[in-house]
């Protein structure tokens, strides 16, 4: 076996073992964690991107990396927030979330831009930058 095989290998069970255990507690303390309880007073003003996600969903946890740096990029001018669709079923309705991972950016509480699937950072980073004026 060549040592191309074997990193291969490596890093695909790496990246199975991380996708496995994700939890956003673990990604960033830059991130908010939303629930239905306080999600309206989180994005209520400023700009926010909402990441609605699912324990389940292997995309979201495929882009969850890019969620928690983007909550280091913009930290002190934008926040960045992980809901749970599974656990926050009425601000998920409420938001017409059918696909994820979907991504809304608010400002001062208004929805402003969606994005449904895996996009790559430079759009969301565009989108948050965009709307910092």
């Amino acid at each position: 076996m060549g040592i191309f095989t074997l990193y291969l290998i490596y890093s695909t069970y790496r990246r199975y073992k991380l996708v496995k255990n994700y939890s956003p507690e673990n990604e960033s303390d830059k991130l908010v964690l939303l629930n239905d309880k306080n999600f309206s007073k989180q994005i209520d003003r400023g700009i926010v991107l909402v990441d609605f996600w699912a324990p389940w969903c292997g995309p979201c946890k495929m882009i969850a990396p890019v969620v928690s740096e983007l909550a280091e990029q913009f930290e002190g001018k934008a926040r960045i927030g992980k809901l749970n669709v599974d656990e926050n079923k009425v601000t998920a309705a409420e938001y017409g979330v059918r696909s994820i991972p979907t991504l809304i950016l608010f400002k001062d509480g208004e929805p402003v831009k969606q994005f449904v699937g895996v996009k790559p950072k430079s759009a969301f980073a565009k989108a948050i930058e965009a709307h910092l004026t």
